[in-house]
């Protein structure tokens, strides 16, 4: 098995991790009633739709893109083999991301029980900043080496331009952030909110 670099073994720790801590703890905490009701459905939702939505497509290249495997090291795919690649980034992002999200704006906005029920501006400005900022974060720190300039990634149902408009939005210190890649959290963001609220708003 080839020999991982300390950043490549960070990476390898920060997809384990983010995909597994929710996993373990968001049935748990449901179970326990320490988290509304709601949110295990949210989180099952947000991991379907983030699988069929973009993941599974950008994994195997399914329209005009190249694998993962074919856009990393060997040693990230002999620890992340291709086939569990899709399930590991679509639990975090149900987990990490979307119910970190609704976390963090939780706590910000004074833990109010009736924070998604009802449509806030300002609880839309501040989900959608965390969703396409960590986006932003993974794409230049973590996933920079597999979604670097000419490394195509496969059109999405979320990421629908594909590979042939996918400007550079902007570059720092040699690492590019694309369309391409933010365009399923500019678009689920956004929608997620509305569709929650809508959805939270009848129950109440």
């Amino acid at each position: 098995m080839e020999t991982l670099t300390p950043e490549q073994a960070r990476l390898v720790f920060i997809v384990y991790s983010s995909a597994i801590v929710p996993l373990l703890a968001i049935p748990y905490l449901h179970i326990r009633r320490l988290i509304p009701s709601w949110v295990l459905p949210a989180y099952i939702a947000v991991f379907i739709i983030s699988a069929l939505g973009w993941e599974i497509w950008f994994t195997y290249g399914i329209v005009g893109g190249d694998t993962v495997d074919m856009r990393r090291a060997l040693g990230l795919s002999q620890r992340i083999p291709i086939h569990l690649n899709w399930v590991l980034n679509s639990l975090a992002d149900a987990g990490a991301v979307f119910c970190g999200g609704l976390l963090l704006v939780w706590l910000l906005f004074g833990r109010a029980q009736n924070l998604f029920s009802h449509y806030r501006n300002s609880v839309l400005l501040c989900l959608t900043a965390f969703f396409i900022g960590q986006n932003i974060l993974v794409e230049m720190f973590l996933y920079q080496d597999q979604l670097a300039i000419g490394k195509p990634l496969s059109w999405a149902i979320l990421s629908p331009f594909g590979s042939w408009w996918n400007p550079i939005l902007f570059e720092y210190q040699g690492r590019s952030v694309s369309l391409q890649g933010q365009l399923p959290w500019i678009i689920l963001g956004p929608l997620f909110y509305i569709l929650l609220v809508r959805f939270l708003g009848r129950r109440v």
